[in-house]
């Protein structure tokens, strides 16, 4: 799967939050169905953020900067969850 396509296609008619603030929002109120972390995210954020999470996590295997732009944003983002996917297969993403 080509994860940068997925991204777009989710972003664009699905619904993602970006940033640690919203992504811990949605996991709180368990409306996050997949979690995609930054490769350069602190070990100890995302400890936080997986503590009582029921959504899937995939770690990304790029920088923050990478995954902004992956994302079609023009800023770093190092944590966004994925509520909708709309037509994209993104929630097929697992860790290894």
């Amino acid at each position: 799967m080509d994860i940068n396509k997925a991204l777009r296609t989710a972003i664009s008619p699905g619904e993602v939050l970006i940033g640690t603030r919203e992504t811990k929002k949605a996991l709180s109120e368990n409306k996050a169905r997949l979690v995609i972390v930054s490769s350069n995210l602190p070990e100890d954020e995302v400890r936080n953020l997986k503590r009582g999470a029921k959504a899937s996590f995939y770690t990304f295997r790029g920088t923050n900067m990478e995954l902004g732009f992956a994302c079609g944003k023009p800023f770093s983002v190092g944590v966004l969850a994925v509520v909708k996917p709309g037509e994209s297969d993104i929630l097929a993403l697992k860790d290894e």
